[in-house]
């Protein structure tokens, strides 16, 4: 698994590396996250608010038409209840820390001098580097010991989720001659579960405003 990992992130960057870029633009960016899970037995969800900030890379390597990427802290998560069977429903709330490299091909339509509207799509590849799982379940006899009332890092090896997550995302944003907004999605497709019958992915909306230099 580890293997993998590496291979998908030097794939990543290889393909950024190879880009002939016509003209290439770098960017810091920030905004807000509204973030929850999708999978089995999820029930009563509500979303996580959150926030990103990094730094991005535009290289333009045809006219309008450019490979996006950077690297970003983005903060996610979910609160919900878990169908943990004998154990009744289980309570999370969960905010959920990443380092993200998203990796988007972007189409720029001219709107009027020194404005664009950008249409920009792709996967991405995420690590989880900390934060917080709390965990409530009114659930008192053999299981308290894992259940019960209790905080344990977001990634813990036991009763944590999967640190590396994967997906696609799509978005929509605007270039006001320096400044960015954008508009997007993601979906996450790889299960973060670690229990065997688990299966548990991040979704996650986000409004960026960002600066070019």
């Amino acid at each position: 698994m580890k293997k993998l990992k590496l291979s998908l992130v030097i794939a990543l960057l290889g393909m950024v590396s190879i880009v002939g870029a016509q003209t290439a633009s770098l960017s810091v960016k920030g905004g807000l996250n509204i973030s929850n899970y999708y999978g089995d037995n999820l029930n009563d969800k509500s979303i996580k608010a959150g926030f990103h900030v990094g730094v991005g890379a535009d290289l333009e390597f045809m006219p309008n038409i450019a490979l996006q990427t950077g690297l970003f802290f983005s903060t996610k998560g979910a609160k919900y209840q878990y169908d943990a069977g004998i154990a009744g429903n289980v309570e999370y709330n969960v905010t959920a820390n990443y380092l993200q490299l998203p990796l988007h091909l972007a189409y720029k339509i001219d709107v009027t001098p020194g404005t664009k509207v950008v249409l920009h799509a792709g996967p991405y590849i995420a690590y989880g580097v900390g934060g917080k799982r709390k965990i409530d379940s009114k659930f008192t006899d053999d299981l308290k010991p894992i259940l019960g009332e209790q905080e344990v890092d977001t990634f813990d090896k036991d009763w944590g989720y999967k640190p590396f997550d994967s997906g696609v995302g799509i978005g929509i944003g605007a270039e006001f001659g320096l400044i960015i907004v954008d508009l997007g999605w993601d979906m996450g497709l790889t299960n973060i579960s670690r229990m065997d019958s688990g299966n548990v992915k991040n979704q996650s909306a986000y409004l960026s405003l960002g600066y070019k230099f």
